[in-house]
């Protein structure tokens, strides 16, 4: 059983998924309730995490909507009974699912339109876990990241596919702009507390300190 990383009254359970091991993200406060972030593949695992977790899913909230992050959309909102929030400017490319995984060869299951958008600020709420969206285009059009507790010292970020251990997202897929997404990456990142954790779309933990003082593209 996946055990979860505690940060102050904040739990979170990354899990990989898929062929390109993309992070599903499950983020619960202390009363056990919480959202699902990212289910990107392999639906039955993710089911399994949230059983064994015990939380209660209230939503499930999308960074962006590239292939890897929207792969166990559908099966896992019908099984949790509950709503898909996404940014608008990434309907186009959550349309195109299937079409971009059959680029790569890959099984995918094309998810129903999400329920609601996201917008800048917008504040989440289940049990006393309480999210904050903050918009961080570049990777994707409409890219966002979610904070939790990052006025203190025990902060956490979920940042899809912005900022990596060591690295950035990538810029080249259609609707990328590295300018903006370094913009964002200062704007919305860097401002926060060194001990902040960041929950990547990719790859391990790491915190705001670690990427502020060696990640090479943030200098």
């Amino acid at each position: 059983m996946l055990q979860p990383s505690v940060h102050g009254p904040v739990r979170v359970w990354s899990l990989p998924t898929g062929p390109l091991q993309e992070n599903a993200v499950l983020v619960a406060g202390a009363q056990n309730e919480g959202f699902l972030f990212d289910p990107g593949d392999d639906a039955e695992r993710i089911l399994a995490l949230v059983r064994d977790s015990g939380v209660t899913v209230r939503g499930i909230l999308l960074t962006h909507a590239h292939f890897d992050h929207i792969g166990a959309v559908q099966p896992v909102r019908e099984a949790l009974r509950v709503p898909v929030w996404l940014h608008p400017a990434d309907l186009p490319l959550y349309g195109l699912g299937a079409a971009s995984a059959q680029r790569w060869n890959l099984p995918f299951i094309q998810p129903e339109a999400p329920d609601h958008e996201i917008a800048q600020d917008q504040t989440f709420t289940a049990g006393d876990l309480t999210l904050i969206a903050r918009e961080l285009p570049g990777h994707a059009p409409g890219h966002v990241v979610f904070l939790a507790g990052t006025d203190g010292e025990e902060g956490v970020v979920v940042a899809g596919d912005t900022l990596f251990q060591g690295g950035i997202g990538r810029t080249d897929l259609p609707g990328g702009d590295h300018a903006a997404l370094l913009a964002g990456i200062t704007r919305e990142l860097l401002t926060l507390p060194n001990a902040t954790a960041v929950y990547s779309g990719h790859g391990g933990v790491t915190t705001v300190g670690a990427e502020r003082r060696s990640n090479p593209f943030l200098r």
